[in-house]
């Protein structure tokens, strides 16, 4: 099963929000902790916090496109415009895919207040909608960065 689907299945499944799936799903290529990672991203899911922002798909994707650049020790800040055109070009596909980064957008419903969480409950969007944003987010990560 390939990375991206095993993310699909893993938000299918709701064991972790779309950031803690999306970061997890590249731990073992960065040698990072994976309870670490899920406690890094947990408060990126549903648009930051449930604060109608950036998809928590798009969160995690930083966060590993943050991870796969080199960092040097002496100067932090030589490589970030290259990370900031990985990041422009992760949005476009994301965008071209989905029309949008942002949760509410995506969801479509205001999962800010507990009536539209519960709405989208009941329509099972955090099951069917949310591992697509997620799968999607992986495979787009997979064809920036080369990973597998």
């Amino acid at each position: 099963m390939s990375r991206y689907d095993n993310a699909f299945t893993t938000m299918s499944n709701r064991h972790m929000n779309c950031a803690q799936t999306v970061l997890s799903t590249y731990c073992d290529i960065f040698n990072l902790d994976r309870l670490l990672a899920l406690q890094i991203a947990q408060g990126f899911g549903r648009g930051m916090g449930r604060g109608e922002n950036n998809c928590g798909a798009v969160s995690g994707a930083y966060m590993v496109i943050g991870l796969a650049r080199k960092l040097p020790a002496t100067n932090p800040r030589e490589n970030v415009d290259e990370t900031y055109d990985l990041l422009q070009e992760f949005n476009r596909k994301f965008s071209e895919i989905h029309s949008s980064l942002i949760c509410k957008d995506l969801v479509g419903f205001d999962i800010s207040t507990p009536e539209g969480i519960a709405e989208a409950r009941s329509k099972s969007i955090f099951t069917t909608r949310c591992p697509v944003f997620v799968r999607d987010a992986a495979r787009i990560l997979e064809t920036l960065l080369k990973l597998s």
